[in-house]
């Protein structure tokens, strides 16, 4: 399997519609796809997102979403997110 970039999200959440947008933009301005995993629906997805959701000491590092995940380099972003760190995660800086 290749190395994703996953967003986390749940369908109800309203941080994670207010990210759509951006996620659009940065999506079409680097011409890469932003996995997008349902969590509050979907147990698999939620099982990952606790895989993903750790810290160097393996504690929980957001406990929550929207939360971003680079498979490549391992980066993470926790919450809403602007336009310019969203894309930069997405480059893998």
């Amino acid at each position: 399997m290749s190395k994703r970039l996953i967003e986390f999200y749940g369908t109800e959440c309203v941080h994670c519609k207010e990210m759509e947008p951006i996620i659009e933009k940065v999506q079409k301005e680097l011409g890469v796809k932003i996995a997008r995993l349902e969590v509050w629906h979907n147990s698999e997805n939620a099982k990952l997102l606790q895989k993903y959701d750790k810290d160097a000491e393996g504690n929980e590092f957001c406990g929550g979403i929207p939360f971003f995940y680079n498979e490549k380099t391992g980066k993470k972003i926790c919450g809403n997110t602007s336009f310019e760190k969203l894309k930069a995660w997405a480059q893998g800086k």
